[in-house]
């Protein structure tokens, strides 16, 4: 005869078994968390600095002592105070309005040229993906001769050859911007039109154009998103280092490379290059860390580790 065993111990085995799952809810839970921070709490953060000077971009003239434009000979060249947070530059201009505003300068045109570049060379490589043959080779070819020359070094004599100023500065960022697009966009198509979801939109009676912009290039946005994001931060220190260069916004405006630039021999009076560096620095080093987050985000074995 098989015994069943007391109520007590019946109710002893009951509760250890609760315990056991509870424990092994409780060790899934936090192993979670432990994840998601070793996975995400740098994007979080870089979000959080990008956001922030974003809205510093945009609340400038509410946020900001002075304006960006006031000279002050007097008092040029005076040490962070009280009066100056970060000092003033050589034409005693207060360097903190000046980094403010230049936030502005800078994220207009970091958003422009990589929106509009990585439009224009997911349009290039996602046609010459889809038509392939003699469309393919001429497209392809192009992209592959603008990938001769480096794109600093092509952007500097285009600049150079337009002459200064913003507008100027982003076409010539923007001829050599697209290329990385078109090849990523081309391969991420090419892996997409042999699906057979492409194949049913064909059967159906979808047109080339309905299928391969409203079918293909949907399903192949994950990883153009990603590196717009990641190039974010690199078309900023671009437009930075041709600014930096003399080839970027037209004085007074404030840009963070020009600002550099106006304070690289004033050694003793460090503050008028370091900020605009510092400014640099975070917002690249933000973009970076949310295109790694998003890369992250996005792929389902990253996701499983």
């Amino acid at each position: 005869m098989i015994s069943l065993g007391t109520p007590r111990s019946i109710s002893a085995a009951l509760t250890n078994a609760e315990a056991a799952e509870l424990a092994a809810n409780t060790d899934t839970s936090a192993g979670r968390r432990s994840r998601w921070r070793r996975r995400y709490l740098l994007a979080v953060l870089g979000g959080a600095v990008v956001v922030l000077w974003i809205l510093a971009a945009l609340l400038a003239p509410w946020i900001t002592p002075y304006a960006p434009d006031t000279v002050h000979v007097a008092g040029r060249l005076a040490a962070p105070s009280a009066a100056h947070w970060l000092g003033t530059d050589e034409l005693g201009r207060d360097v903190l309005t000046r980094v403010i505003y230049g936030a502005r300068t800078s994220l207009t045109v970091g958003f422009t040229v990589v929106l509009i570049g990585g439009a224009i060379g997911t349009l290039i490589g996602a046609v010459a993906a889809y038509a392939r043959g003699f469309t393919e080779e001429i497209l392809m070819r192009a992209t592959d001769l603008m990938f001769c020359f480096p794109p600093i070094i092509l952007a500097m004599a285009i600049a150079a050859a337009l002459g200064i100023g913003t507008r100027n500065t982003v076409i010539a960022m923007l001829v050599v911007w697209w290329p990385k697009f078109a090849r990523l966009a081309r391969s991420l198509v090419l892996g997409q039109r042999s699906l057979e979801y492409v194949a049913a939109a064909r059967t159906i009676g979808f047109s080339n154009t309905h299928i391969l912009f409203r079918q293909i290039v949907p399903n192949a946005l994950g990883p153009l998103v990603v590196l717009m994001t990641l190039d974010l931060g690199n078309a900023i220190l671009v437009f930075a280092g041709l600014s930096f260069l003399g080839l970027g916004v037209v004085p007074p405006t404030p840009e963070w490379g020009s600002m550099v630039s106006e304070g690289r021999e004033l050694v003793s009076q460090w503050w008028v290059a370091t900020f605009p560096g510092v400014a640099i620095l975070t917002v690249v080093i933000g973009f970076n860390f949310v295109g790694d987050g998003l890369r992250d985000w996005l792929d389902p074995h990253a996701r499983r580790r």
